[in-house]
C-alpha cells in the first residue's frame, strides 16, 4: 500500500525523537503533523501544533491522520536548555478546529534564535512533552545584516505519491521517498535557510481527478497526508514560513470566485486561514495580504489572488482585477513607502510569465488579467520604484523573465520532479508572448523539482542580491547576482 508506512518505519521515526516503541500501545493524543512557526516578525511568531489519535508516520485505515481532542502548552526560550523559559497558558485542541492549536508569541528580541517545545496533557498531568523546535526572528528594520530563504510551490501528493509524472517531468520518487517525504526539504535543510516562502498549491484538492476533495473531512485529509512526512517535520521545525494559496489549495484548478462546483469560495478561504499560520486563529477578518520587512535591505509583499479576482472570463480591460481595488491600493500605497533596497512582490501567479495560451486565470494570460499587470508595472516606472521584482509560484517550471516594462520575474517552478513540465518560451505560438517581447535569460532545457534559494548581502551603504535555482537534489541550475 503506497499511502502506508510499515510499523517498522514507524518506530525508526518515532525513536528518532526519543519516543520508544511502547509509545505506540498507548493512547494519545499526539502530534503526528510536527510543528509550524509561522508569520515571524523582529518582535513575534505564531506557533502551531495539531494533536492526533495516532503518532505517523504511518496513515490510518482511511488514508488520515486523525485528529484528537486534548491541551498543548507552548514552552519557548533563548537557550536550548529551556534555562530560564516561558509558557503559554494551556489550549484547546477541538474538532471545530481540526484539533490546530496556534499562538501569537510576542514581545520577542530582533534577530534572535529561539528554541520552543510542546507539552501535551493538561497543567496537572502532562503527558507527553515534544522534540526541541527552533526558528529566528527577523532582523530589525534599520539592520544591515545577512538574510536566506527558500521559496517553492506546487507540491502535488498524488503524482509523488502514485509515481505519475503531471506533465512530462520525471517520476523518481523512490519507496523510502514515500516514506520520508520530498527530498527536496532534505536539500533545503542543508543550506539552512532563514525562513521558507510557501507560495500556492501547497496541497491538491482535485487530485486525483476521479477523485477530487469537495467535503470538509476530504480537504483537511488533505492537509493532514501532506504534512506528517519526517522530512517536512524536521524542516519546518527549524525554520519559520511564510504561506500564501492558489487555485488547487483554494477551489481547484483556475478557480475564481463564481460557479457552484465545490468546494466553495468561503470554504477555500476558512480552511486555509485554519490549517496554515497566517492569521491568530481567532482572527478571521484580516487579509492574507501583507507585507513583511526584513532587516534594512529587504521587504517582500505577499499578494492574495483568489479571494478578490474578478470573473476569470470577464472581458480584460480596466474594470477587471486580480488583486480587487482594495488590495492594489494597499499595494502602491506601501511600495511608495518603502525605502528597502530590494523589493519583492511574492505572487502566487506569474505576472510576466510567459505562460501557455490557453489560459485565462494569471496576470500573463491573454483574456486573462494582463490589463492589470501592465498598468501596474507602467506605474511602478513613473513612480520610480526602483529594484522592483517579482517571485511567483504556480508554473511548473523554473524560469528568470524580464517584462518589456523591466520588471523581472523569478518562477520557482515545482517542488517535486513528478510534478514538473518543460516551459512556453517568448516568441511561441502557443504562449502569451507570440511576439517574443519578453527577453529570458534563464529556464531548465529538462523538466525537474527544485526551488529558489535567495541571499542579501549588505555591503557598506549598499547591498547585493543573489539568487540561486537548485533542483530538487540541490543541484545549482542558474543564478543572479545583482548590486543595489
Amino acid at each position: 500500500m503506497l499511502y502506508r508506512t510499515s510499523f517498522l518505519a514507524t518506530v525508526l521515526f518515532l525513536s528518532s525523537f526519543g519516543i520508544s516503541a511502547d509509545v505506540l500501545a498507548r493512547s494519545g493524543p499526539f502530534h503526528a503533523q510536527g510543528e509550524f512557526a509561522g508569520e515571524v516578525t523582529a518582535t513575534s511568531v505564531l506557533l502551531q501544533t495539531r494533536l492526533t489519535s495516532v503518532p505517523g508516520p504511518t496513515l490510518d485505515q482511511n488514508g488520515d491522520v486523525p485528529g484528537a481532542e486534548g491541551a498543548v502548552q507552548f514552552e519557548y526560550s533563548q537557550n536550548a536548555d529551556f534555562d530560564p523559559s516561558q509558557k503559554t497558558a494551556w489550549l484547546t485542541a477541538d474538532a471545530k478546529h481540526d484539533f490546530v492549536v496556534r499562538c501569537a508569541i510576542k514581545s520577542l528580541l530582533p534577530d534572535t534564535q529561539y528554541y520552543y517545545r510542546v507539552h501535551i496533557g493538561t497543567e496537572t498531568k502532562p503527558m507527553r512533552t515534544g522534540p526541541v523546535r527552533e526558528f529566528k526572528t527577523l532582523p530589525a528594520k534599520d539592520q544591515a545584516t545577512n538574510v536566506t530563504f527558500c521559496m517553492g510551490s506546487c507540491m502535488n501528493y498524488d503524482s509523488f505519491i502514485r509515481g505519475k509524472s503531471n506533465g512530462g517531468g520525471p517520476v523518481t520518487a523512490t519507496a523510502e521517498d514515500k516514506q520520508l517525504g520530498y527530498p527536496v526539504f532534505a536539500s533545503m535543510s542543508k543550506l539552512e535557510p532563514g525562513f521558507f516562502v510557501g507560495t500556492g498549491d501547497i496541497v491538491y484538492y482535485d487530485k486525483p481527478n476521479n477523485a477530487a476533495a469537495k467535503q470538509l473531512p476530504e480537504l483537511r485529509r488533505k492537509w493532514h497526508e501532506q504534512f506528517r512526512f519526517p522530512r517536512l517535520i524536521e524542516f519546518f521545525g527549524k525554520t519559520p514560513a511564510y504561506w500564501s494559496k492558489d487555485d488547487h489549495d483554494f477551489r481547484f484548478n483556475d478557480a475564481d470566485m463564481v460557479g457552484e462546483k465545490m468546494p466553495s469560495p468561503q470554504s477555500g478561504i476558512e480552511l486555509f486561514r485554519e490549517q496554515m499560520p497566517i492569521h491568530a486563529s481567532e482572527d478571521r477578518e484580516s487579509p492574507t495580504y501583507r507585507t513583511h520587512r526584513i532587516g534594512r535591505d529587504l521587504q517582500l509583499w505577499f499578494t492574495e489572488g483568489r479571494d478578490y479576482r474578478s470573473p476569470n472570463r470577464m472581458e480584460d480591460g480596466p474594470d477587471k482585477s486580480l488583486w480587487g481595488k482594495e488590495q492594489r491600493q494597499w499595494l502602491e500605497a506601501s511600495l511608495q513607502e518603502s525605502d528597502a533596497a530590494w523589493k519583492i512582490i511574492i505572487s502566487p501567479t506569474p505576472m510576466v510569465g510567459p505562460d501557455d495560451a490557453y489560459k485565462k486565470d494569471n496576470h500573463t494570460n491573454l483574456g486573462g488579467f494582463r490589463h492589470e499587470a501592465d498598468s501596474f508595472f507602467a506605474w511602478a516606472n513613473e513612480q520610480g520604484i526602483d529594484n522592483l521584482m517579482v517571485f511567483c509560484g504556480d508554473r511548473h517550471w523554473q524560469y528568470h523573465s524580464i517584462h518589456p516594462s523591466g520588471v523581472e520575474e523569478f518562477g520557482c517552478g515545482a517542488l517535486n520532479d513528478e510534478n514538473s513540465r518543460r516551459g512556453v518560451p517568448p516568441g511561441s505560438k502557443r504562449g502569451t508572448d507570440p511576439e517574443g517581447k519578453i527577453v529570458q535569460p534563464y529556464t531548465y532545457d529538462e523538466p525537474t523539482g527544485g526551488f529558489l534559494h535567495v541571499s542579501v548581502s549588505p555591503d557598506q551603504e549598499k547591498s547585493k542580491l543573489q539568487i540561486q535555482f537548485h533542483d530538487d537534489h540541490g543541484k545549482l541550475m542558474y543564478e543572479v547576482a545583482k548590486e543595489q
